[in-house]
């Protein structure tokens, strides 16, 4: 896969969840934002997200900022760039013991496994893929009777992914899914 400056992108962001970061229901978390050095000093210093608490209540969470905003830490309510440095030591402990090859490895696992589930869903006829694009380990698939499918999976212990619209599911596959529960998610559908 090409890197998105080669794609001619000018702006590039992820989430660093996959490279040793526990999921813990949410946080704390790292992620990337990368821009062209000329929009290198036009890139917000805040960026605020919106969700919904456990009640449905909206709640605004601070997604984004730059370390200098806690420079008086007395004052400080958050800390939000501790946590940010301890997700980055994460990584960088994770990448040191995977290794450029465990790295490889460990992707083309990911992303031979959700091209291998994705086929599979689509097979069953029940399941088409929403966006006819080159995808990594991740794709949204429409699924007929989707709450369903996806309630049968939860009692199995399984996420089968994460609920957009309707009628519609994102689907991620990792290098820790194996083929026989890849399998099992399909034979649900």
């Amino acid at each position: 896969m090409k890197t998105p400056g080669e794609w001619g992108a000018d702006i590039a962001v992820g989430d660093l969840q996959s490279l040793g970061i526990p999921m813990s229901f949410g946080g704390p978390y790292a992620g990337y934002m990368c821009a062209t050095e000329k929009l290198m000093r036009k890139l917000p210093g805040r960026i605020v997200g919106k969700t919904k608490d456990s009640r449905g209540q909206r709640v605004f969470a601070l997604t984004l900022q730059a370390r200098e905003q806690h420079i008086r830490r007395q004052k400080a309510t958050s800390n939000i760039c501790s946590n940010q440095s301890l997700m980055a030591l994460y990584v960088t402990i994770y990448m040191s013991l995977m290794g450029k090859e465990g790295m490889k490895e460990a992707a083309q696992i990911s992303y031979d496994g959700a091209h291998y589930l994705c086929d599979q869903l689509i097979g069953t006829g029940k399941a088409k893929l929403v966006y006819d694009k080159p995808f990594f380990n991740e794709f949204l698939v429409q699924v007929q009777n989707r709450d369903a499918f996806f309630d049968k999976a939860i009692k199995k212990g399984i996420l089968p992914g994460i609920k957009i619209d309707d009628d519609k599911l994102l689907i991620a596959v990792t290098e820790k899914r194996t083929k026989e529960e890849v399998d099992m998610l399909v034979g649900l559908l």
